[in-house]
């Protein structure tokens, strides 16, 4: 069962809020650790944490997990595991940034030992459903995606902001949109978590009175539920997978671009300008060989690095 087990490709999502006094060192350790297990994907490092999705298989991310861990701000970092492909990812990539999430304001979170500081109560997938069950629909789901994201799943009669990147939703906060909701229990989700410790302290700090995050995002909450609890549809990943399901019964929510049919697979656009992503049903893919898409440029569909 063991040496079974070693060859099962797995994909591994993951971040770490704590301060870190030398990022490049930190990304000369990891690029090293990666390489030398043979793991591909993406690793952003900032002056804030690390925030990765790496593809392997199971024992080489097993002791990528354990020695990363071993790092002392890291040492209880929570890992998503999931299933792989073994070609999920093209090769490694291994960066310093100014930020883990592309927020565009580097300085809109604190950090310490402990997380980031003053954003929104973790709440575990289970605890989710009791304050559901207790606040009926005095509670706001807020998704903290970017907008396509949502065509593919969310949660049931949430809130999707029109954004096309993470770094409008500062703006999108701060506009006033949302005030009405300001004074209810308002629980915002993305795909591993790791947007929603930005979203939600940038909510708390604009009078948002009662803020959580869901422990582990939609993944975890997946897990949890799988397509039986407030959750419908696919969620979209940012690996060559595209889309992930929590069950054999997952509902189809999203639309063709073309027909308006059932889909729930994005393709890349295959106009040189463009590259953008596009929802098509197989039909229209087959007919449309070259993927063209009437895409507004100034509303890219943005791919990138996110959980």
């Amino acid at each position: 069962m063991n040496k079974h087990a070693q060859v099962i490709d797995k994909v591994i999502l993951y971040y770490g809020f704590t301060p870190i006094s030398d990022p490049e060192a930190l990304r000369l350790w990891q690029n090293q650790l990666c390489t030398s297990l043979g793991l591909t994907g993406r690793i952003l490092i900032s002056k804030h944490g690390i925030n990765g999705t790496l593809g392997g298989k199971m024992a080489d991310l097993k002791k990528y997990v354990r020695q990363t861990r071993s790092y002392p701000g890291f040492k209880k970092m929570p890992i998503k595991w999931s299933e792989g492909t073994g070609n999920d990812f093209p090769r490694l990539s291994v960066k310093v940034k100014s930020e883990l999430v592309a927020f565009g304001d580097p300085d809109v979170i604190q950090v310490d030992e402990n997380g980031v500081v003053g954003g929104g109560t973790h709440i575990r997938p289970h605890q989710l459903e009791k304050l559901v069950q207790e606040r009926g629909d005095e509670v706001v789901f807020f998704d903290g995606r970017n907008a396509f994201e949502a065509e593919i799943g969310k949660f049931k009669n949430a809130i999707v902001p029109d954004v096309t990147s993470s770094r409008d939703f500062i703006e999108e906060i701060e506009s006033g949109k949302y005030d009405h909701i300001k004074d209810k229990p308002v629980v915002t989700y993305c795909t591993g978590g790791i947007r929603c410790e930005i979203i939600s302290a940038v909510m708390v700090k604009n009078g948002f009175k009662e803020v959580y995050q869901i422990d582990g995002g939609i993944v975890k909450y997946g897990e949890a539920f799988g397509d039986d609890g407030f959750w419908e549809g696919s969620l979209y990943t940012f690996d060559a997978r595209m889309k992930m399901e929590f069950s054999d019964h997952t509902k189809v929510i999203g639309k063709c671009e073309k027909c308006e049919a059932p889909s729930n697979l994005f393709r890349n656009c295959k106009t040189a300008s463009c590259h953008q992503l596009i929802l098509l049903c197989d039909s229209c893919a087959t007919l449309d060989p070259n993927l063209a898409c009437t895409h507004d440029p100034s509303k890219a569909r943005d791919k990138e690095l996110i959980g």
